[in-house]
């Protein structure tokens, strides 16, 4: 029988409460809306800062806009626990959330006992790790972990804001960006509690789950051009409409995922000129392609483009694909997978379930400089990226001792 201990319970009643305050700092009414670099950004960070500093930490924002919160400011080795304060349009409340949470929440449960670890923990509250705003997903992190490209800057949101005016508004210099890198040498590992993304653990009856991998992914922006004419008088051997050879290809994509077993969603579609009475000249939609492992995904990739080839030649259409975001597979350090199995272990939930996360995260930037490994909470019917996506206090409170003993684990060497 899995149960958390009564300080872990009273955490966890004050994190889901926190969930609720972040959940308020919206751009929407109605809703949650809280991109990077905007207002309910900075506001974020603002509450999230003062809940570290009363657990102890040290804060500071970094010329990314991340958040840090770190105990003590001496030179010892850094464990890092973290995760985002961001979110899509319409969220929910608990994606990568719960995680700088639960994080802040270790430090809490720890208490006087952090400062007699050998090394130093560093929760981070990573920014724009969803891309909602400019595009690119896992900005935060990518400037934490060194692989900042500058053409970024470039990048424009939907009202042609770019990357480095915006950035520069929230009060950062985007000449000093680099300034955001961790030395991975003074690195122990990256550890990272988040709901589960999907219905597994739920219908395993797990509360908690180990991962194994996060998902390789790459995302295209697909441009289909045809030919507008009128729809009243045109006839069907004289048309090339844009927006069917789109439906084709969508419909592609979601076969050939089906049939290799990975993941692919058409999450947009843009039809020009839009009119009820014209044959669509012009249509442009998204790719999310996801897969377990780097070459499968680019093998699954070539097969929809012969789909799309085929379309557009039968359809008298020119199909093009723009690469718009790429990351490898990441692969969950042995050593600190067994720490946090461990943690789940002693809330007394024996033989963990071991998942692949399809879902990508921060722990991908991380994994570029340091072992990660990832705590996946169960989230009832697996529903995300929605306003109906949930977790139980019960669930943040085992998720949150878990955690403590993985820190504790990996921090003093110590064997699972």
């Amino acid at each position: 029988m899995t149960r958390a201990s009564r300080a872990a319970v009273d955490l966890a009643t004050v994190v889901a409460a926190r969930c609720d305050e972040l959940a308020a700092i919206s751009a929407m009414p109605d809703g949650i809306r809280r991109v990077h670099l905007s207002p309910e950004h900075a506001a974020a960070n603002a509450l999230a800062a003062r809940w570290m500093a009363e657990a102890g930490l040290r804060t500071w924002v970094d010329a990314a806009g991340n958040l840090h919160g770190r105990t003590g400011d001496d030179d010892r080795p850094v464990l890092v626990v973290g995760s985002h304060l961001d979110t899509v349009v319409d969220a929910g409340r608990y994606d990568g959330t719960v995680g700088v949470l639960t994080g802040i929440a270790v430090v809490e449960l720890l208490g006087d006992r952090v400062h007699d670890l050998p090394v130093a923990i560093e929760v981070v509250a990573f920014t724009d790790e969803e891309g909602t705003r400019f595009g690119k997903a896992l900005l935060g992190s990518s400037a934490m972990a060194g692989v900042w490209d500058d053409a970024w800057w470039d990048l424009e949101d939907e009202d042609g804001t770019t990357l480095r005016d915006a950035a520069t508004a929230f009060g950062l210099d985007p000449a000093r960006i680099h300034e955001a890198a961790v030395d991975p040498s003074t690195l122990v590992g990256y550890l990272e509690a988040h709901i589960e993304q999907g219905p597994y653990l739920d219908r395993a009856g797990q509360a908690l789950g180990v991962v194994t991998s996060i998902a390789s992914a790459r995302r295209f922006s697909v441009d289909v051009v045809g030919e507008a004419r009128h729809a009243g008088g045109t006839p069907y051997e004289s048309r090339h409409d844009a927006l069917l050879g789109a439906a084709e290809g969508a419909l592609a994509v979601e076969r050939t995922c089906i049939r290799e077993q990975h993941v692919g969603t058409v999450g947009t579609m843009h039809v020009e000129p839009g009119a009820v009475n014209v044959v669509p000249g012009h249509a442009r939609f998204s790719v999310d392609l996801r897969g377990e492992f780097d070459e499968g995904r680019d093998r699954v990739w070539e097969t929809i483009e012969d789909a799309f080839a085929e379309i557009a030649d039968r359809r008298g259409l020119r199909i093009t694909a723009t690469e718009v975001h790429r990351a490898p597979a990441v692969v969950c350090a042995p050593r600190l997978m067994d720490a946090v199995r461990a943690g789940i272990v002693a809330t007394g939930q024996q033989q963990p379930l071991e998942l692949f996360s399809r879902a990508g995260h921060d722990a991908m930037s991380l994994g570029l400089v340091t072992d990660v490994a990832m705590l996946f909470l169960r989230n009832p019917d697996g529903i995300s990226h929605h306003p109906d996506e949930a977790v139980s206090v019960d669930d943040v409170a085992l998720g949150i001792d878990a955690m403590t003993t993985a820190v504790t684990i990996v921090a003093t060497g110590a064997a699972p």
